[in-house]
C-alpha cells in the first residue's frame, strides 16, 4: 500500500510553508499528499462567530485555499484534502498512522527561547507511530538549502536507531544530497562523581574509539543499501542535542529519534528532540522506535 505525506493546515504561515515543504517531499519521493484540517464544533461565547455552519464553512474555504496554492505551486502533485471532524491531537495522531510521514507547522524563532513548539504539536509528535517533521516559516531573506545535507543523530546500539537511519538515508536517497551521521557520547557516570578522576589520554582514545565503531556498524547496512547517498561520520564529546545541533549549519533536515515509551501522564519526546525541534533552523523530523 502508498502511504500518502501528510500535512496539517490552519491557514496560519507555518503550516503554509509546512504545506509547501510536504508537497515538495511528496514529488521527489511520488508519492500522494494528503492535507487535512482538524476541526471539531464547539459553541463559543462570541456571539458573531458562535455559528456551526460558519465555522464549517471557513474551515472548507482554508483547505479549499490551501489546495489552490498547492496546485500553482507544485505542479503535477496529486494531492487529496479531507476535514477531520475530532479535536486537533487526536485527529492527526490517527491520521499520522497510514501516512509515510506527518507534517506540521512550528511557530517562531526568537533568540532566547528558540521555536516555540505548540503544546498541540507536541502532544502529536510525542504520540504519533510515524515519523513527524517539524517545519517553520522562514523569517525575512532566511532559506533553508534544499540541497543542504541530511543530518541525523545515532545513538544506542544498530537495532535501535534502525528506523532512524531508514528514514535518513531514505530522504537524502529521495533528494541526492549528503547525509551527515552525529554520534553524541558523553564521560561514564563514575567521571561525574569523581571530578578530580583525570582519565589519561588513552582511556579517552578507547571510548571515542569504541563510539566511533558503534557508528560505524550502525551505519554499515545502510550504506549497502544506498551506495549512492555519501556518509560523513561524526563522533564528538559533548551533550547529544548540542553535538547534534553544531553540525546542522547549511542543513536541509536533522532527523532525530523518539525512544517511544509509556507513560502514566503527559508527553515525552526526549531531550535531544525537545532541544532539536525548539533550536534547529532546518526541518526537524523526529522518529518514533523502540
Amino acid at each position: 500500500m502508498t502511504r500518502p505525506i501528510t500535512v496539517g493546515v490552519d491557514g496560519s504561515a507555518e503550516s503554509l510553508a509546512a504545506a509547501d515543504w510536504a508537497a515538495s517531499e511528496a514529488l521527489r519521493r511520488n508519492l500522494p499528499l494528503r492535507v487535512v484540517h482538524a476541526w471539531h464544533w464547539e459553541p463559543l461565547t462570541v456571539p458573531v462567530v458562535n455559528d456551526r455552519d460558519a465555522q464549517a464553512e471557513w474551515a472548507r474555504t482554508l483547505l479549499s485555499d490551501a489546495g489552490r496554492r498547492l496546485t500553482e505551486r507544485h505542479p503535477g502533485l496529486e494531492h487529496t484534502a479531507e476535514i477531520l471532524d475530532r479535536e486537533p491531537v487526536p485527529a492527526l495522531v490517527d491520521a499520522a498512522k497510514d501516512a509515510e510521514m506527518l507534517v506540521l507547522g512550528s511557530r517562531g524563532h526568537g533568540a532566547i527561547a528558540g521555536f516555540l513548539l505548540g503544546s498541540h504539536a507536541q502532544q502529536v509528535i510525542a504520540a504519533a507511530g510515524r515519523p513527524v517533521v517539524s517545519v517553520r516559516a522562514p523569517a525575512d531573506g532566511e532559506e533553508v538549502p534544499a540541497d543542504g545535507a541530511v543530518v541525523v543523530g545515532q545513538q544506542g546500539s544498530a537495532e535501535d536507531s534502525a528506523a532512524v537511519l531508514r528514514f535518513a538515508f531514505e530522504t537524502a536517497a529521495a533528494r541526492g544530497v549528503p547525509l551527515r551521521a552525529v554520534r553524541a557520547w558523553n564521560l561514564p557516570p563514575v567521571f561525574a562523581y569523581s571530578p578530580v578522576v583525570m582519565w589519561p589520554g588513552d582511556e579517552l582514545g578507547d571510548l571515542a574509539a569504541h563510539h566511533r565503531e558503534q557508528l560505524t556498524a550502525a551505519l554499515s547496512p545502510w550504506r549497502e543499501k544506498f551506495p549512492e547517498v555519501p556518509v560523513d561520520e561524526h563522533v564528538e564529546l559533548g551533550p547529544g542535542g548540542q553535538v547534534l545541533l553544531a553540525g546542522t549549519a547549511g542543513a536541509s533536515l536533522l532527523v532525530v529519534g523518539r525512544r517511544v515509551r509509556r507513560v502514566p501522564v503527559g508527553a515525552r519526546i526526549g531531550s535531544v528532540a525537545h532541544a532539536a525541534l525548539h533550536h534547529a533552523r532546518c526541518p526537524v523530523a523526529v522518529v518514533p522506535h523502540d
